[in-house]
């Protein structure tokens, strides 16, 4: 696992009348600081990408459809540079992933309905403190097509 990222399974509770997700609370273990909350829509098929933050937290959860979440860490003094991650994120696999700063990350949205991600973020959005590259940047090594095993 890339160096300090962390994948925490969530609660949903389910009752005639519908479900509860929960997401992050001050007392988790990942919890350092509340920025902004924000959602983040995708289409399915549609790649955002690539993205690192350079002071910002990022607590990614998929509420509604599904995404394919892929980290790849860069930063030259930390054990796993180099290595690249997939995470399969929806309601099926509900999960807070914890992105810590300078890791650069990106998603494309799978299946066939809109995907909604939900970020809890350490700090305000500010333009100056992101970093961006293309979805095909051959920076990064990775590969956004579907792999069939």
């Amino acid at each position: 696992m890339i160096e300090g990222v962390v994948v925490t399974p969530l609660r949903q509770i389910f009752d005639e009348r519908g479900k509860v997700m929960h997401m992050l609370r001050e007392d988790s273990s990942v919890f350092s600081r509340f920025g902004e909350v924000y959602f983040s829509c995708t289409y399915p098929e549609a790649i955002k990408a690539w993205h690192l933050h350079k002071e910002m937290t990022l607590n990614y959860a998929a509420i509604h459809g599904a995404i394919k979440c892929v980290l790849y860490d860069d930063r030259p003094d930390s054990k796993t540079r180099g290595c690249v991650e997939e995470y399969f994120l929806s309601p099926e696999n509900y999960c807070l992933l914890t992105v810590p700063p300078l890791v650069w990350n990106g998603w494309k949205g799978i299946g066939n309905e809109i995907s909604i991600v939900a970020n809890c973020a350490t700090i305000p959005h500010d333009p100056n403190e992101i970093e961006r590259k293309p979805a095909f940047d051959p920076c990064i090594p990775y590969d956004w097509n579907i792999k069939h095993k």
